[in-house]
């Protein structure tokens, strides 16, 4: 349960206020077992089309909500950038990682969440976006840890 849109589970993401697309996205690619969750793939197996669109704006429209993350240090904000620029986070996630469309809002998602997706997306247990696993894979252990703490902050 989430109170405020606030996880109590910091391994489960924020969704009040994610992009209506990826919501929907994610909502199909679990009730087709392409995104795996012994949680999520249940309940989305009984959803139509039009209730994951209906859910996926319901929550867009929600405030995001501020988890209270600090801030990263300017030496991990520094590494974090460097980063983007040699992933090109940014290039999907756009500018202050805001996201777009089908593009999923990373700034100010909780650290455990995008430690546990990253992780996923490296080991290929997320399966449902493998340029996001290449990339992963392509990206330093240090990197990613600084991007984790950057992203969490913003």
């Amino acid at each position: 349960m989430a109170q405020n849109g606030k996880p109590i589970d910091k391994s489960i993401p924020i969704i009040w206020g994610q992009q209506l697309g990826y919501t929907y996205i994610q909502l199909r690619d679990f009730k087709r077992g392409d995104r795996k969750n012994e949680i999520m793939q249940p309940i989305a197996s009984s959803f139509e089309k039009d209730d994951m669109l209906a859910i996926a704006e319901y929550f867009s429209k929600k405030p995001w909500p501020d988890l209270g993350q600090p801030r990263s240090p300017k030496d991990v904000s520094e590494r974090a950038l460097s980063a983007n620029r040699s992933v090109g986070c940014t290039g999907c996630h756009l500018d202050r990682f805001q996201g777009d469309t089908t593009v999923p809002r990373l700034a100010g998602q909780s650290r455990e969440y995008l430690t546990k997706t990253i992780a996923d997306f490296r080991t290929r247990a997320r399966g449902n976006n493998p340029g996001m696993s290449d990339l992963m894979l392509a990206t330093p252990s240090d990197d990613l840890a600084a991007l984790e703490e950057y992203l969490s902050g913003l």
